[in-house]
This record gives structure tokens, C-alpha cells and sequence, in this order.
């Protein structure tokens, strides 16, 4: 039968494709979708503590509709994300008809799939309620900086959510628990800026991070396109993880009980990183210029060891062939830090870094000279996030010292969140 966990993760990305959106209240939909059908899952099966309580579930009660229910409600909740309903809903009944009609056909009676409802709605309802008043609708206006270092629009839009590190985090603590240090240490900007090592960043990125660039080798280019996803009409970097925790389950043959389990604990944690990075991105006093930015006004850093580029763009592309930097801030990465995330949950939960996988991507650049999809295949978890870190630099967005921070406040956070959440009973 149709594993409705997998099933479902596919709608929701299948909704990103359609909707687009940011990366937080990506992540924050993800996170409150696989969390419900966990609660409602092992409302049933009571092996695991619960993401916030156990659902009295009549006996008999189908599991499979359960998440069916849990997965729906949360998706079609305006609370949640703001899916077109001209574009979605429809879309979403659909998926939800043919879901009961596929439990059905397995032979669940007519009661068993009513139970199973009964208690997917209220796993749904249950963490809906809990995280209407996280923060994820606060627009307070956010002034972009006009000094030296600071960021500033590059022409891709005003900024986005800027409040985002202000969000409840889905796991026990206080975000800033886990905020990275510094760039190289530096206490003011001013002194960051004059570093030779904001130098050799700066420089870095400016040779291999550039769209004409005659130094990034094909692999390196190939690396960047294929991690990218930034554009709307693709899974966005929540989704390829998602679609990597996908193949690495049927790889591994987990059950359904498993995968709601995986699942949750992945949603989590990419939810989770959405708000470290964006805390790092906007809630301290550095809010680090991206490096178009930085390169092109190379003259104001006081750095004899940068030279300003008017005409310096990167290489991300837009689908009609323009460049862009996304508009948030440089520092840290958020794709790295999805990435730590990601890979710790992973490897905690696996027992092990050493899995092999091929993974794909949607980014519509990240194709071959034959028009066809670039794969890559990875030997760890932990080498598909470092790779997907050192990607931004390749695609001139990063610099280094935003993705290894990112890594190391993700890979933290991620371990943290293992060790207190969905925990055996």
C-alpha cells in the first residue's frame, strides 16, 4: 500500500512548486504537518513520547487515515501557510480523496477510516492551536543599514521576514542557545571589515562566486546550480531535503510507523533552522552585506586587500537569465544551515553518517549539456551538507564563513533536538 507519509511530503511539495514562497514559513508548514500526523500516528502506537500529547484513539482506528487527516487539515489551515486556494485547495481534496480511496482498497473498514479521521483532526487541531501566536505573522517594518557591511536590497526585493528568528522554535530552547559566533571573531564590523581575513573571503568569492567567472571549474558550477532551488516553481531547499529523506527511507525500507517518526523529526529540524538562520541573518548587530554587495562596494570596507567591481554579478540566475542575490542578509547561510540540520537528524536517527544515496534537483539551471537533470551521489550525510554549504560560494551568494558557522550552530541544534524530542518511551 502507498506509504501516506511519503505520499503526503509530496503534496506539500508539490504546494511549494505551485505557491513558491520563503524559506521559514516553507519550513514552519513542513514542520507542523509531519508533526500532526506523528502525534496522530503514535496517538495509536504510543512507542515514542509525543510531539505535544497522545490523542485518545478509539480502538481499531486506521493509522494510515490518520495521517491522511492530519496532513490535510494542516495543509488547508489559513494559520498555517497561505496556500492560493484557487491554486490548492482543490488540489488538496483530491489528493485526500484518492489517499481514503487507496485505504479502502487495502481494506480498512468504514469505521476504522471514520476513527482514523476523527483522530487526525484533532492531532491537526491539537499543534494549529499551539503555534497561532509562535510569531510567524509579525511584519514589523525592518530598515535596511547604509553603512559599510551592512545589508542592503541588491535589486531582488525587500527583505524577507525579517522577524523570522523571532519565531517559537519547535524544539525546547531559546534559539539564540545556539546562534553562531562572530565571523572570524571580530566583536565590531568595522574591524571585520579591515581583517585579511574578510579580505580573503571577499576575494574568494569574487573569483569562483562570479557569473563570468573563468576560474570555477564545471563540477564547481554543476555543484552550485544543483544545490540552488532558489526560485519559485521548485521544491526550494526544504523540499530537496525532504525529497533526500524520501530516498534514503525507501532505501533503508522503513515501515510506516518509522517514517512518521523520520519524517516529524526532519520537519523539526529544517523548522527549526529556518529561525537559527534567520536569527543569525537579522537579530544581532551585523546583518552582513551579501557579497554583490561587498564586491561592488569594495571601496567603502577600508581593506586594502579588496578592489571594488561596479559590474560584478553572481552567477545564481533567475529562469530568465538576470542574476540576483537573495534579499536577506549574508550571515549565515540558510541553505547550510537547513543542510546541518538535516544531516544530523540523519545521522542520529540512522546510526550512522555512512549511507549512500543519488539525489536530484529541481533548479531549472541545474540541468547538463544534454538538457537532462544533474545527479550527485554522496557517501554521507554529513558530505551532502558541507557540499551544499560550499555551493553558495560557487554560486556567488555566500561567503565560506556563513556556511561552516551555519554548519556547526545547525549540526549542535540538530543533535539537541535528537536527544529531546520524539524520544522512546
Amino acid at each position: 500500500m502507498l506509504d501516506q507519509i511519503i505520499n503526503w511530503n509530496n503534496v506539500y511539495l508539490q504546494a511549494i512548486r505551485v505557491n513558491g514562497g520563503a524559506p521559514g514559513p516553507i519550513a514552519r508548514t513542513g514542520a507542523i504537518m509531519h508533526a500532526a500526523i506523528y502525534d496522530a500516528v503514535n496517538s495509536i502506537e504510543k512507542t515514542y513520547k509525543p510531539y505535544l500529547n497522545i490523542i485518545t484513539a478509539k480502538p481499531g482506528a486506521s493509522k494510515e487515515a490518520a495521517a491522511v487527516y492530519a496532513a490535510y487539515t494542516v495543509l488547508s489551515s489559513d494559520s498555517v501557510y497561505p496556500f492560493s486556494k484557487e491554486k490548492s485547495q482543490s488540489f488538496f481534496n483530491a489528493e485526500r480523496d484518492k489517499a481514503i480511496e487507496e485505504i479502502k482498497k487495502s481494506g480498512a473498514s468504514q469505521q476504522s477510516i471514520d476513527d482514523g479521521k476523527e483522530l487526525g483532526l484533532a492531532a491537526a487541531q491539537a499543534i494549529i492551536n499551539y503555534r497561532l501566536a509562535d510569531g510567524y505573522n509579525d511584519n514589523t517594518p525592518y530598515t535596511p543599514g547604509n553603512k559599510p557591511g551592512d545589508w542592503r536590497p541588491t535589486g531582488s526585493g525587500d527583505p524577507v521576514t525579517p522577524n523570522w528568528g523571532k519565531v517559537k522554535p519547535f524544539s525546547p530552547t531559546a534559539i539564540e542557545r545556539f546562534r553562531p559566533t562572530r565571523p572570524a571573531g571580530f566583536k565590531t564590523k568595522q574591524a571585520l571589515l579591515a581583517s585579511v581575513e574578510y579580505a580573503a573571503q571577499v576575494n574568494e568569492v569574487k573569483r569562483l562566486g562570479s557569473a563570468n567567472s573563468t576560474e570555477r571549474t564545471q563540477e564547481q558550477t554543476d555543484i552550485a546550480l544543483f544545490w540552488a532551488n532558489d526560485v519559485d516553481g521548485t521544491y526550494k531547499p526544504p523540499g530537496q531535503l525532504y525529497t533526500l529523506t524520501q530516498i534514503v527511507s525507501k532505501l533503508r525500507g522503513l515501515s510506516f510507523s518509522e517514517n512518521a517518526r523520520l519524517f516529524a523529526l526532519v520537519g523539526l529540524a529544517l523548522g527549526d533552522a529556518a529561525i537559527l538562520a534567520w536569527d543569525a541573518k537579522y537579530d544581532t548587530d551585523l546583518d552582513l552585506w551579501r557579497p554583490e554587495t561587498a564586491i561592488q562596494r569594495a571601496f567603502e570596507d577600508g581593506n586594502v586587500g579588496t578592489i571594488a567591481d561596479p559590474t560584478w554579478r553572481p552567477l545564481s540566475p533567475n529562469p530568465d537569465g538576470t542574476r540576483f542575490s537573495p534579499a536577506f542578509p549574508a550571515y549565515v547561510s540558510g541553505h547550510a544551515t537547513f543542510a546541518a540540520l538535516h544531516a544530523g537528524i540523519m545521522r542520529n536517527f540512522f546510526g550512522t553518517d555512512n549511507v549512500t544515496f543519488t539525489l536530484t534537483s529541481e533548479d531549472p539551471s541545474a540541468r547538463g549539456n544534454n538538457g537532462i537533470r544533474i545527479t550527485r551521489t554522496f557517501n554521507s550525510f554529513s558530505s551532502a551538507a558541507l557540499e551544499n554549504g560550499r555551493s553558495r560560494i560557487y554560486l556567488g551568494v555566500h561567503f565560506q564563513w556563513d556556511a561552516d558557522a551555519a554548519y556547526i550552530s545547525g549540526t549542535k541544534l540538530a543533535d539537541f533536538l535528537f536527544e529531546n524530542l520524539l524520544t522512546p518511551v
